[in-house]
């Protein structure tokens, strides 16, 4: 799973927004147990759905889900965040999201280091939106990954389905 780009994405979002609420949130602001909260949900599901793959596509697929739904969550806390305090949410085509996509296609296997100019950024706002487009190619990223597999689930099944047929072959080898 450490392999997965989604993964190391996840660990990077995990990462920025521990950063990110301790530097704009009070300590014990509700909010930063959550934020920190949905950051690690997306993480940790990624994991246990790598992890149980192999005894249950079908729990896999809902852990990656659910891995998917934490970082949208994650992803409207920023947005509550930049819109109370009066900042722009970037749409997909402004120039520093393109710059920030350009930085994650162009660096090979890309860490908290390589983004961490922005999301240490002096300005909240970069800060914010850098996280956002962040969670937006997880999530990219997530939907692909449960592309793959729900085809590889359909194509050959998964445990309790391969049981089933190997009893039956079994029970039609016996006639």
């Amino acid at each position: 799973y450490r392999k997965l780009y989604c993964y190391q994405k996840a660990e990077i979002i995990y990462d920025g927004t521990v950063y990110f609420t301790n530097r704009f949130y009070h300590k014990y602001d509700r909010t930063v147990g959550q934020m920190v909260q949905a950051a690690r949900s997306g993480k940790q599901n990624i994991t246990e759905g790598s992890m149980v793959s192999g005894t249950s596509r079908e729990f896999e697929i809902k852990l990656t889900n659910v891995a998917r739904a934490s970082l949208e969550e994650l992803k409207n806390d920023y947005e509550d965040f930049l819109r109370t305090n009066k900042l722009p949410i970037w749409d997909r085509n402004h120039r520093l999201v393109a710059r920030l996509r350009e930085i994650n296609k162009s660096v090979p296997n890309p860490t908290y280091e390589t983004f961490k100019k922005a999301i240490e950024h002096e300005s909240p706002e970069i800060c914010a939106n850098t996280m956002i487009t962040l969670i937006h190619i997880c999530t990219y990223l997530l939907k692909n990954l449960l592309k793959k597999q729900e085809i590889e689930f359909l194509k050959s099944g998964g445990l309790r389905q391969k049981m089933t047929k190997a009893r039956i072959d079994e029970r039609n080898k016996r006639k």
